[in-house]
């Protein structure tokens, strides 16, 4: 089994890592398009175009699944995508919704979606919750959270600072959808601020959970192979890939 993963930048590394855990792949390419992060500040033709040319550099692999870590990619172009490829194509946002329905019986739980502006302003985890009879959906753009991980800021003063901007006129939910993937570093300091009694959801863990209920997976893969392909600055890349997926 062979799969690619991408993202507009590095948070996919997270999903990476969850990946890595389950040991569902033989093989794992990862393609980060570093020159023209973020996605999250552009309009929705640039994004599907972009995540086109995401399809055909994978062409290259003979792969067998392609998972779009990035929620903005997979609110605005997972359907072009699966148009372009020669494999299935599986998004985080899909993933996340049913993670969420999977999670909480009570459709009248107060859900709040993290995200960049471009996934917020889609809509795309509302409407999907929404057709699971979820009554008490909200989105909060976050962007500050994506800047704050990318200089490896995951706790302390400055993101206390962030979440008390973003958050302290809301009340505590009972579910938060990490709708970024960079956001999975900070889950730790948003456990201890919002409290033990909101549930998370993570990208990369609901993929694994989505995964496993669609596909059939016949072995683990204890040694996958790894390949880190960026289209700027390749080997900043993979030194962010060792210390996230080995030492965070």
């Amino acid at each position: 089994m062979k799969v690619g993963v991408f993202d507009s930048g590095i948070g996919g590394l997270t999903v990476v890592k969850s990946l890595l855990q389950h040991r569902l792949f033989e093989e794992i390419i990862y393609f980060g398009d570093t020159a023209r992060v973020p996605y999250g500040s552009k309009d929705k033709n640039t994004i599907i175009r972009y995540a086109i040319e995401a399809v055909e550099f994978f062409k290259n692999f003979e792969l067998d699944l392609i998972i779009v870590a990035c929620n903005t990619v997979s609110a605005y172009a997972l359907q072009e995508m699966r148009e372009s490829a020669t494999c299935p194509v599986i998004g985080v946002v899909e993933a996340g919704i049913l993670a969420t329905a999977n999670a909480l019986r009570d459709r009248n739980s107060n859900v709040l979606i993290l995200g960049t502006k471009a996934t917020v302003n889609s809509k795309a985890y509302e409407i999907g919750l929404n057709k699971l009879s979820f009554t008490n959906v909200q989105a909060k753009a976050t962007p500050l959270f994506v800047q704050l991980v990318e200089e490896e800021i995951f706790s302390g003063e400055i993101l206390e600072a962030a979440f008390r901007h973003y958050f302290s006129d809301m009340e505590t939910p009972n579910a938060l959808i990490l709708g970024c993937t960079h956001f999975p570093l900070i889950s730790k300091a948003l456990s201890n601020y919002f409290g033990e009694q909101t549930l998370l959801i993570h990208s990369g863990d609901a993929i694994v959970e989505y995964l496993e209920s669609e596909f059939s997976f016949y072995r683990k893969y204890t040694n996958p192979k790894l390949q880190f392909f960026a289209s700027e600055n390749p080997e900043a890349l993979r030194t962010i890939a060792r210390k996230w997926l080995y030492e965070n």
